[in-house]
């Protein structure tokens, strides 16, 4: 069994030159890590995670203080912590990891930070594109860890690649797929020691939770903290806790899971891309229970644009869409 150690201290102030290890808190509490882990305290009740001052919401809220949107979208959403998404508009991907990486722990922070550019990304459908090659990516994915270093750090490893698996490649695209994710899992595992590394895993509408599992074990997530579920779309807190610890099940290892949670407040309607009268999922923060779930995370930036769809109409993705931001809030 893991250890535990007091979960009720938050982590601001906590010097950045600890090595900070982020674990899920058990139903007692306590903040649980794996024996050899170092750790960290973190209340279960509290957002310790890092809120990105120049996000896109961020950004817009510091351009339009006069707006009447503005305290609505600033407290409920870039006051809030949520992913940095990094890929190929990251420019060198080493300084720009880095950077985020050391703001954050210079703030006693937790950043999440999501990895997105596998080749042949998202089926070329919205957010189409990708590393050149597969000798591109395993340049850009080694770097990225390496750039994170001793920081501490939650990282979700490529939405969507695992659950596409079947939809567009060939076999031999697939394998290649499956050796690109071990190749980054081990990067991780080797460079990146204090972070929290999460396999996308698609949510509860999309692969059977055994197909999932051994698509997850191809994948090498032995050496991986766990998966990720729900990434960028709607479903349920409670429907993808379910399904989650099915795959966990399936998978007949201790692995934990997160859920995001950035637009998951009112469900999904059916429609993918920029739906109109979602809602604000959770806050980020870790949970506690027995269950496998150990972070409800918004991964996905609240109000940034899918693509060029839906209440989105006219923006590509990754702009910030204002009305729809402040329409989840409110």
């Amino acid at each position: 069994m893991p250890r535990s150690v007091d979960c009720s201290a938050s982590l601001i102030g906590l010097s950045a030159s600890l090595l900070l290890l982020l674990a899920a808190c058990g139903s007692s509490g306590t903040l649980v890590g794996s024996p050899g882990e170092a750790e960290i305290n973190l209340d279960a009740q509290a957002t310790g995670f890092y809120a990105d001052p120049n996000s896109t919401p961020a950004t817009w809220v510091k351009s339009h203080p006069n707006d009447s949107r503005t305290p609505t979208i600033k407290s409920k959403i870039s006051s809030q912590a949520s992913g940095r998404w990094f890929g190929g508009w990251s420019g060198d991907i080493t300084p720009a990891v880095r950077g985020f990486a050391t703001a954050a722990a210079n703030a006693g922070k937790i950043p999440i930070l999501v990895a997105y550019n596998i080749p042949g990304r998202d089926c070329g459908q919205y957010s189409a594109g990708g590393a050149a090659s597969d000798a591109a990516y395993k340049t850009w994915i080694s770097n990225f860890a390496k750039a994170i270093g001793s920081r501490a750090a939650v990282v979700v490893l490529e939405p969507d690649a695992l659950s596409q698996l079947k939809d567009c490649l060939s076999g031999t695209q697939q394998t290649a797929r499956l050796n690109l994710i071990r190749y980054a899992v081990d990067q991780f595992a080797n460079n990146a020691k204090n972070t929290k590394l999460y396999l996308d895993a698609g949510h509860n509408n999309w692969v059977a939770p055994a197909e999932m599992a051994s698509r997850l074990k191809s994948a090498n997530i032995a050496r991986a903290r766990g998966f990720a579920l729900n990434t960028s779309n709607f479903g349920t807190t409670a429907n993808n806790t379910s399904y989650g610890n099915n795959i966990v099940k399936a998978l007949g290892s201790a692995k934990r899971f997160v859920i995001d949670t950035s637009r998951n407040g009112n469900g999904w309607n059916g429609q993918w891309c920029n739906p109109g009268g979602r809602k604000l999922g959770s806050v980020s923060k870790v949970v506690a229970g027995n269950s496998g779930l150990e972070m409800l995370l918004r991964v996905k930036t609240p109000g940034e644009s899918d693509g060029n769809c839906g209440v989105g109409s006219g923006s590509k993705a990754g702009d910030f869409l204002p009305q729809a931001a402040y329409a989840m809030a409110k």
